[in-house]
């Protein structure tokens, strides 16, 4: 059974999530009103994914998402967000969120973005994950790709970070480089580790600000 926390100032909020994860087969294994009771609880119960609400008193969202992600903390992170182009959800995922929904999202689609997320996959249809980075990202830094944190990639595991940028999951990957999606998944692996990222979604945005990706315009 997935275990799920649940942060969000709002205790309607927080209830209503937990009935409905509940029904569905998921286990809440605590909440929290602001950012440091999240880090707290889930520093705590050790849940496989937090729920994590942007704005909240103490310490909001994203502060809690670079604390929990910077500490190794193997819990994922699930932003729930009202505006799915708010500045705030790119710097959570910039923070190591594995990625993003609203929370006007049914419930079984909540559910489905929860285990997607268990599973190491980045959260979202490619089309909205890549919609909020190249909305910030319309002009990124002009860097030589050989250099910067790029620099330690081997060929391959560039072209898996530029698929990956392009909303590709691990199975069109292996396609795209006729390999086996075992192979792909251990290059994900070692991009993530020599970027010293926490989660795809990261290592996407470092992709986008090295250029290596270039905004659609």
């Amino acid at each position: 059974m997935t275990s799920v926390v649940i942060a969000d100032d709002q205790e309607l909020v927080r209830s209503g999530l937990e009935l409905v994860l509940q029904a569905r087969g998921c286990e809440v294994v605590g909440q929290a009103g602001d950012g440091r009771e999240a880090v707290d609880v889930v520093r705590r119960t050790d849940p496989d994914v937090v729920l994590m609400d942007i704005r909240m008193p103490v310490m909001d969202g994203i502060a809690a998402t670079r604390e929990l992600t910077g500490s190794g903390c193997r819990t994922r992170v699930l932003v729930l967000t009202t505006y799915d182009l708010d500045r705030y959800v790119y710097d959570a995922l910039a923070a190591g969120a594995a990625g993003f929904l609203l929370k006007a999202t049914p419930p079984d689609r909540l559910v489905e973005g929860i285990l997607t997320v268990c599973a190491g996959e980045a959260l979202l249809a490619p089309s909205l994950t890549t919609r909020l980075i190249e909305s910030y990202l319309q002009h990124p830094p002009a860097q030589d790709r050989a250099s910067g944190p790029l620099a330690t990639l081997t060929g391959r595991e560039r072209q898996v970070l530029e698929l990956m940028a392009r909303g590709r999951s691990n199975d069109e990957i292996a396609a795209d480089l006729v390999v086996a999606v075992a192979t792909v998944k251990t290059h994900v692996n070692r991009v993530l580790a020599k970027l010293g990222v926490a989660s795809r979604v990261q290592a996407v945005v470092l992709a986008y600000e090295a250029g290596l990706v270039a905004p659609r315009t």
